[in-house]
């Protein structure tokens, strides 16, 4: 059965024209499957950008997911045999009555139904602001009366932080997330904990160490912070090591951690991360093995001054062989031939292995899939190493997926005024019904939206403009 989608574009009146009309306009694709038994051919050129990929499905909240996430309730046939008289709330002191009934289910003068009780339990035990929650049912003449007994948890009455000295209490209480009248709960703190530890470390204080406590003498629901910042740490100087292909100050340049600027900047943008510097290290081993040395590896050294406050990273590289290509595999392509595949390809057999070429590469495949409709076409590229030395096969895994085609084109102005019409937004896009659908094409029609001058593109004032590719079926179970 052919599936439907639908294309999204947001816009608006010129401000020079109408400043304050927005205008959004929505255009309807439907694609259809086609049998793929037989093999094709690409066409030739290249794709702008390398292959840029087409943008995402765009997801759209169903309207029933819309109704449970604010509360509402879920659209289903009323049945029982006894109407619920009266529904009632005991033991709750902190969390209003009114928050407590907007999660229930069960209402004054609906019908009792068993399982619609035991959920309302289980929503209000998934609040998080209870213990445990039991309920009561009193039968009487007029109806059946629901009593909810709900447990609270203790909260918190005081967040306090202490021997904090380089970052201050309003910083520490952001990261922290912990705010009084909270849940009062060990997970949550040890949580906090965490959070206060990572930020610290941020920060240069690398040799932080905190300890949390929950109540004290006078208070036993205060949350207490205890915090030995150290020195913050900053980074002296930056070395690399074991490099004779690429140059030290092109290394330098790609990783994140910096070193001291001259003068007065010398305590500008060098607070030492720790994180930062172990990731500097995965960046390093990524660029090599992206020129073709997969075997390359990337450690560091820290070294400390004698104040313990500044360090020097050094950075030590073993960068090994570079590898050559032995073979270029294809695999999975079932509708498009091999040939048509590898005229596509710039790296072959005996050339140096390149991960920016091999890339590009993909992205090639992949826009040529979309030429013929297979706009969900995936390539996955593999290396394996082989016996001898220093070669490499590079295989390309194809997920071709489905061939799909326009059924339908609608267009849906939202907005007052309704300055543009139908047309004038369907004379801007190519693709016509019955067409197969074309990814380079989608990326060239929104580059033609965006140019036109009709539509609004400051993000301030409304939506750009763009296409979006939706299913069918979720476009009509959102409205």
């Amino acid at each position: 059965m052919p599936r439907v989608f639908e294309t999204l574009l947001m816009t608006s009146v010129p401000a020079r024209a109408y400043a304050a009309a927005a205008i959004s306009c929505l255009l309807a694709i439907q694609f259809s499957l086609s049998p793929t038994g037989a093999f094709a051919q690409f066409g030739g050129g290249m794709s702008p950008g390398g292959g840029a990929p087409m943008s995402g499905v765009a997801e759209k909240p169903k309207f029933r997911d819309f109704i449970h996430n604010h509360d509402g309730l879920t659209i289903r046939r009323e049945k029982g045999d006894a109407v619920v008289a009266a529904v009632k709330v005991v033991g709750n002191e902190a969390i209003s009555s009114h928050r407590i009934h907007q999660k229930l289910q069960t209402r004054k003068n609906r019908f009792y139904d068993y399982e619609t009780v035991l959920g309302d339990v289980r929503r209000l035990n998934d609040m998080g602001s209870f213990d445990h929650v039991t309920f009561k049912i009193d039968e009487a003449e007029k109806g059946v009366t629901v009593t909810f007994t709900v447990h609270e948890r203790p909260t918190v009455s005081k967040v306090v932080f202490h021997g904090n000295r380089g970052l201050n209490d309003r910083e520490l209480s952001g990261r922290a997330g912990i705010e009084p009248k909270d849940p009062l709960n060990e997970f949550s703190i040890e949580s906090g904990r965490r959070r206060l530890m990572d930020y610290y470390r941020e920060e240069g204080f690398n040799q932080v160490s905190i300890t949390s406590q929950i109540g004290v003498k006078d208070d036993e629901q205060l949350v207490l912070f205890r915090i030995n910042e150290g020195p913050k740490e900053r980074i002296a100087a930056i070395t690399v090591e074991g490099n004779s292909v690429v140059s030290e100050a092109r290394l330098l340049k790609i990783i994140n951690s910096r070193g001291p600027m001259l003068g007065v900047a010398s305590y500008i943008s060098n607070v030492a991360d720790l994180n930062k510097i172990d990731g500097d290290v995965n960046v390093l081993a990524g660029y090599y093995h992206n020129l073709g040395f997969l075997t390359a590896t990337v450690g560091r050294r820290l070294e400390y001054d004698a104040s313990g406050k500044w360090l020097t990273v050094h950075f030590v590289i073993n960068e090994g062989p570079r590898f050559k290509i032995n073979e270029i595999k294809i695999v999975g392509n079932e509708f498009v031939t091999e040939e048509s595949l590898r005229e596509r390809l710039e790296l072959g057999p005996g050339d140096m292995f390149n991960g920016t070429v091999m890339r590009r590469d993909v992205g090639e495949l992949v826009y040529g899939y979309g030429e013929l409709g297979f706009i969900y076409a995936e390539v996955e590229p593999k290396t394996v190493m082989r016996d001898e030395a220093n070669t490499v096969d590079l295989i390309y895994d194809v997920a071709e997926g489905d061939r799909w085609k326009v059924g339908q084109i609608r267009v849906n102005i939202e907005g007052e005024p309704h300055l543009m019409r139908e047309t004038t937004m369907l004379n801007l896009v190519d693709l016509r019904e019955g067409d197969w659908i074309d990814r380079r094409t989608l990326e060239l029609n929104r580059k033609r939206i965006e140019r036109s001058q009709l539509l609004e593109t400051n993000p301030q004032i409304a939506d750009p403009p763009d296409i979006k590719v939706v299913p069918r079926d979720d476009y009509l179970s959102s409205l």
